[in-house]
C-alpha cells in the first residue's frame, strides 16, 4: 500500500498565519503539523508516501523531507495547482499509485490512542485482502462541517452526506482513507459538487452503494483533530503538550517510529540526532538511546 497526504489548500480560515506559510507547516506544539499524518501512515506500515500541495509550497516541503531515505521512507511531491477537492488527489496520484492501493490523509489531521497502529494496519489488511474500502467515524458536536454518516438501526452505515444543514448523526468522516486500486478510476468520474469541487464523499458513497465499505467507529479512547481553525490549532497543541509533558513519550516522533519499525538503524537516528541543534526534541532522542 502507498500513502498520500494532502498538504494543499490555502488555509483560508487561519488568515492571516497562513498568507505567508503553508498551513501544514505550522507548529502543533513541538513539531510541523505535517508531521502527524506523516507519523500516522509511518504506523500503518506505509513507507512509500506523496506529498501534495501548492506550487507556491511544495519547495518547502521538499526542504523538510527531501527524499524521505533518511527515516526509511521513499517520498515523493506532486502539486495541486488549484484547491478541486479532495477526490482530485487521486488522480494527480493516479502515476504514483500505479497498481497499488492506497491511503489518503490529510495534512491537517491528528490521530491519537492506544491501539492506533493496530487500528490501521487493520483498515490496510482489511483493503488489501478483502478489498473493501474503509473509512473512520468520529463523534462530535459539529457534524454540519463534515462529511456524516448516517446509520441504520443496526448500526450499518446508510449514507454519508457532506456538510449537511440538518445532520441527522454525530459521526463525522475522519480525513483519513483506505482504497483499493479502483479509486483512481472512481475518482476519475466525481462530478464537482454544488461547490466547485471533487468531494471524497463521492467516493466513500460509491463504494458504500456498492456494498464495498467499512466504516469503522473511533471510539473514546482515540483523539481526532482537524487543525485547520486557530481554535482546533491551539486545542492540538494543548493536547500534545500535556500527553508529552505527562508522560514523557512524543507524539508524531517520526524519527521514533522510523527506528522502532526498524526502517532506520540506531546508526542513522544518531545522525539525525547529530543534523539537529540542542533542544528537548534532539533531547528526547538522546534519552531514547540511552535507555535502549
Amino acid at each position: 500500500m502507498k500513502g498520500i497526504i494532502l498538504a494543499g489548500g490555502s488555509g483560508t480560515r487561519l488568515h492571516p498565519i497562513t498568507i505567508g506559510v503553508s498551513k501544514q507547516m505550522l507548529p502543533v506544539y513541538d513539531k510541523p503539523m505535517i508531521y502527524y499524518p506523516l507519523s500516522t501512515l509511518m504506523l500503518a506500515g506505509i513507507t512509500e508516501i506523496l506529498i501534495i500541495s501548492t506550487s507556491k509550497d511544495i519547495n518547502r516541503y521538499k526542504e523538510l523531507f527531501n527524499n524521505g531515505n533518511h527515516f526509511g521512507l521513499n517520498i515523493s511531491y506532486e502539486v495541486q495547482h488549484q484547491p478541486n477537492g479532495l477526490a482530485e488527489a487521486f488522480i494527480i496520484g493516479e502515476s504514483f499509485i500505479g497498481s497499488d492501493t492506497v491511503a489518503l490523509i490529510l495534512g491537517d489531521n491528528l490521530f491519537y490512542g492506544e491501539g492506533l497502529s493496530e487500528l490501521l494496519l487493520n483498515s490496510k489488511k482489511r483493503v488489501e485482502e478483502d478489498n473493501l474500502a474503509s473509512i473512520f467515524a468520529y463523534s462530535v458536536v459539529d457534524p454540519e462541517n463534515y462529511g456524516v454518516v448516517n446509520f441504520d438501526d443496526k448500526m450499518e452505515p446508510t449514507q454519508i452526506i457532506e456538510k449537511p444543514d440538518h445532520p441527522s448523526s454525530n459521526f463525522a468522516v475522519v480525513g483519513l482513507y483506505f482504497f483499493p486500486n479502483n479509486v483512481v478510476e472512481i475518482a476519475k468520474k466525481v462530478k464537482p459538487s454544488d461547490r466547485g469541487e471533487l468531494e471524497i464523499t463521492a467516493i466513500n458513497n460509491e463504494y458504500l452503494n456498492e456494498g464495498t465499505l467499512f466504516v469503522e467507529k473511533m471510539g473514546r479512547g482515540f483523539a481526532w483533530f482537524d487543525t485547520g481553525t486557530a481554535d482546533s490549532l491551539l486545542d492540538a497543541s494543548y493536547f500534545i503538550k500535556t500527553l508529552e509533558k505527562r508522560n514523557g513519550l512524543k507524539i508524531g516522533c517520526i524519527e521514533e517510529i522510523a527506528h522502532d519499525n526498524n526502517l532506520i538503524s540506531t546508526k542513522d537516528l544518531k545522525s539525525l540526532i547529530l543534523k539537529m541543534k540542542n533542544n528537548s526534541y534532539s533531547d528526547y532522542l538522546i534519552k531514547k538511546l540511552k535507555i535502549k
